[in-house]
């Protein structure tokens, strides 16, 4: 007679029953994954370049030291902008901002649509200026050229034109992307009678306008989330973050520094120094 009920062993569950057939190395391979995952949430998140931008965003990266003339760069992206405020409250590292540069043009077919604006009242309410386009990589640099001339008159007193170049043409070997650059930069150079300023990522000009022609010309490096430039070479200007935060200005900005002092950005002006036919850039 039994004097105990039966013990009866619930039966696993399927997902029990499916670890229980798993070989030994899976669970290694498994331990494994999940550690790099982590290594590689810890790297991006906290030392790439975006960990940087994650940081800057909730203001964890300051400023780089020891420059004291900052400024901006603009564009219809920016919408509105208050420049009442902007003059009397945008300050960056407690200095005020100094200059500004805007978007004008882009290939040959198109003008930003804030571009007028932005420039008249930037010269209003007393910024240095400075316009800039952006290369296309679908239209041959002649015409991009003659298209930027067109539609941007600069004054005594502006900063040298800019070409934005940041992306080379698929089918373009780099020599000729390099004469492309350069034919763009001569004919802008002749017209406004001032050495325009290249503008770049740092590793494009590493890559692609090393060669010493284009030394000639005032270089603006663009490298975020460091707190040094390592580029070894002159540069005037240096584009350190894309997410700067200003008063008058709703949304984010780009965060620029120049490295002189404000006499020095003044004199990079046009017509501040002794250039010939300084007012044949303005008639077309």
């Amino acid at each position: 007679m039994r004097h105990t009920s039966p013990v009866r062993h619930k039966r696993p569950g399927v997902l029990v029953r499916i670890l229980q057939h798993v070989p030994r190395w899976a669970y290694w391979l498994g331990g494994a994954l999940v550690l790099a995952a982590y290594v590689w949430f810890f790297y991006y998140f906290f030392v790439s370049p975006y960990g940087f931008r994650w940081r800057a965003l909730y203001g964890d990266v300051s400023n780089p030291d020891g420059y004291e003339i900052h400024g901006i760069d603009i564009s219809h992206y920016q919408g509105e902008i208050d420049w009442e405020v902007l003059r009397n409250q945008g300050m960056i590292d407690n200095c005020p901002v100094r200059f500004v540069m805007i978007k004008a043009t882009e290939g040959t077919d198109r003008v930003d649509p804030k571009f007028k604006e932005n420039f008249e009242q930037s010269l209003e309410y007393g910024f240095t200026r400075g316009a800039y386009h952006f290369y296309s990589v679908h239209s041959k640099a002649e015409d991009q050229a003659r298209f930027f001339i067109r539609n941007v008159k600069l004054q005594n007193g502006d900063l040298p034109p800019v070409l934005d170049v940041e992306h080379k043409p698929k089918g373009q070997t780099d020599e000729a992307f390099r004469r492309s650059v350069l034919q763009w930069l001569t004919i802008v150079e002749e017209h406004y009678q001032v050495k325009p300023i290249i503008y770049t990522y740092y590793k494009f000009k590493m890559q692609y306008l090393a060669d010493k022609v284009f030394d000639q010309y005032p270089y603006w490096i663009a490298h975020y989330y460091v707190d040094s430039v390592e580029y070894r070479g002159a540069w005037k200007f240096w584009q350190h973050t894309d997410v700067g935060r200003l008063p008058g200005i709703k949304g984010y900005v780009d965060f620029n520094i120049y490295n002189g002092s404000y006499y020095d950005l003044r004199q990079l002006t046009i017509g501040s120094r002794e250039t010939i036919g300084v007012e044949a850039y303005q008639e077309e």
